[in-house]
């Protein structure tokens, strides 16, 4: 075997295609649409590599026609757990062993087929399954996809190399090791690029997965678990279980050869897993290694000096696109009393030229939210904001499920800064204000430190930069992600590697190396060439 150290440079981010009226790329992606919204998919389990077919059935309906059934999907009991979890434990003997630029290459290839072959499938099944528009879905099912798998390679590489130092009498190295068990990889409905990179940095590094997909997202999901068989990831390595999380969280969590979890969701669902395997760590053959990212209240805070126009701009993008169904959605604002007025008039305007409808008319910004327990705890906020004194509704709060579940983008406007909607996490298009007075700079900045739980994203708008940097180090803990002048959305792999702490998450950031070391387990070896014959030290010898 050649176990040379092979270097991969850190490629280019995959490039955004435009889907301009008349492209190529638009034709076929209006094509592919047509075809999968005429056909209903039968999407089974894939355990080893094999389709299992349980007969536990439910639907993938679309959230914009939520009568539109997409597919039918079976669902992992008991039975189907249990193999899935001892496929991961045998495929791990020699998915482990491969010379690691062997898993490299699969990552590749996997990245080179979503992006090519089936760029349209792809992009289309997040649309249809999770209501995303063309960009929304482009930059996120192909280019971020493909971006994890690049750069995690590359990243991989720098990982391997890192060896120790060796004198004249003994060679040092370092064995990265995969986890020994195998990783629960638990992956939420609003990113597909989200759900491959859950399960392949692990896989990438030599570990195997047991996945959990969101039950709103199973049809994107499942065509990316058939992308990488087709790209040639062996039997076992990844095994795609659909099904109720408690069921699945049960056995998996009880199993003496779980080695990690890797998950996006809820805070209350991450707190829960930390519990169980908290209360299980006498099971285990290793500690798990715990790899979460849990959400958001995102902020913008903004100073005295702000261009209106820019920061209008941001804050209706940053809240509201893909519904504000995003971990770093913008969905709080702390503004200033001189430039509340002007700003209310500007983000009036945008949202008067904002449509909302169905993801297949490229004309409509906003699509629907993902399911009916989203919509309707979503609008149990508006409706709180509407029957409050505390809260007035600058624009927006209608809403409809007669169809699909649309929710207007709604801005509010509150007197108090623990308003519901300014502590709470919503995730969905609601973005609340709170108008401090300019010389009240420094209280606000303390409300916007210890308002939330979280601390995942945040901006600052102003140009005065000496201001902007004072803030910036002010709200130091309040974001792992920190934006000047920007949204606080739209992390890109390799250039803002992605995550959070407080109750954001372990901050392990998606996107850079930090997540691929979480995976591995290092082993020191020492070889010496002449070994002593003497146990006495130098000065013993006089």
């Amino acid at each position: 075997m050649n176990n040379s150290i092979i270097n991969f440079p850190l490629p280019e981010n995959e490039p955004v295609k435009d889907y301009l009226k008349g492209s190529p790329e638009r034709e076929r992606l209006e094509k592919e649409i047509k075809r999968q919204s005429e056909n209903v998919v039968e999407i089974p389990l894939i355990i080893g590599g094999k389709e299992v077919y349980t007969g536990d059935t439910d639907k993938v309906t679309m959230p914009h026609n939520h009568k539109h059934v997409l597919a039918i999907y079976h669902k992992a009991g008991e039975e189907q757990i249990k193999s899935a979890i001892n496929a991961a434990v045998e495929a791990h003997k020699e998915w482990s062993n491969l010379h690691w630029t062997t898993r490299a290459s699969i990552m590749l290839k996997i990245a080179h087929l979503i992006t090519t072959k089936y760029r349209e499938l792809i992009n289309v099944s997040t649309m249809l399954g999770q209501s995303k528009n063309i960009y929304q879905a482009e930059i996120d099912a192909v280019c971020e996809s493909a971006d994890f798998l690049r750069f995690n390679v590359s990243y991989a590489s720098e990982i391997y190399k890192t060896q120790p130092l060796s004198s004249s009498n003994q060679l040092n190295r370092m064995e990265y090791r995969a986890l020994e068990g195998f990783v629960f990889s638990v992956s939420p409905f609003n990113f597909t690029a989200i759900a491959s990179n859950l399960n392949l940095s692990p896989v990438m590094m030599g570990n195997t997965t047991v996945w959990k997909p969101a039950t709103t997202s199973i049809l994107s999901n499942y065509y990316l678990m058939k992308i990488f068989i087709e790209a040639g990831l062996p039997n076992g390595v990844i095994n795609f279980i659909p099904g109720s999380g408690s069921l699945i969280g049960k056995h998996v969590l009880a199993s003496e050869y779980l080695a990690g979890i890797h998950f996006t969701g809820s805070n209350a669902t991450f707190n829960h897993l930390w519990n169980q395997v908290g209360a299980n760590l006498g099971k285990y053959r290793s500690y798990p290694r715990m790899v979460g990212e849990t959400g958001g209240k995102d902020f913008i805070f903004v100073h005295p000096s702000a261009d209106v126009e820019e920061l209008a701009t941001a804050a209706y993008s940053g809240a509201f696109e893909y519904q504000g169904q995003k971990c770093s959605a913008a969905s709080r604002m702390y503004i200033p009393a001189s430039l509340w007025d002007k700003f209310r008039n500007k983000i009036e305007e945008i949202a008067k030229s904002v449509s909302i409808g169905d993801v297949a008319d490229p004309n409509n910004f906003v699509n629907a939210v993902i399911d009916n327990a989203s919509f309707e705890n979503i609008v149990s906020y508006i409706e709180h904001a509407k029957s409050s004194l505390e809260a007035e509704i600058v624009f927006g709060g209608g809403y409809d499920k007669t169809v699909g579940y649309f929710i207007e983008p709604t801005f509010i406007k509150t007197t108090n800064p623990r308003f519901k909607s300014m502590e709470e996490e919503i995730f969905g298009p609601v973005l609340t204000a709170y108008v401090y007075e300019d010389k009240e700079i420094e209280s606000a900045l303390d409300l916007c430190d210890s308002t939330s739980p979280y601390g995942l994203t945040g901006a600052v708008f102003g140009r005065d930069r000496m201001a902007v940097a004072h803030i910036c180090n002010r709200l130091r803990y309040s974001a792992g992600n920190f934006y000047i002048n920007d949204k606080p959305t739209g992390a890109v792999v390799g250039k803002q590697p992605f995550g959070g702490s407080r109750g954001s998450g372990t901050n392990d950031k998606a996107g850079g190396e930090f997540n691929l070391i979480r995976w591995v387990s290092p082993r020191t070896i020492k070889e010496t060439f002449l070994p002593s014959t003497d146990i006495r030290y130098s000065y013993m010898k006089e």
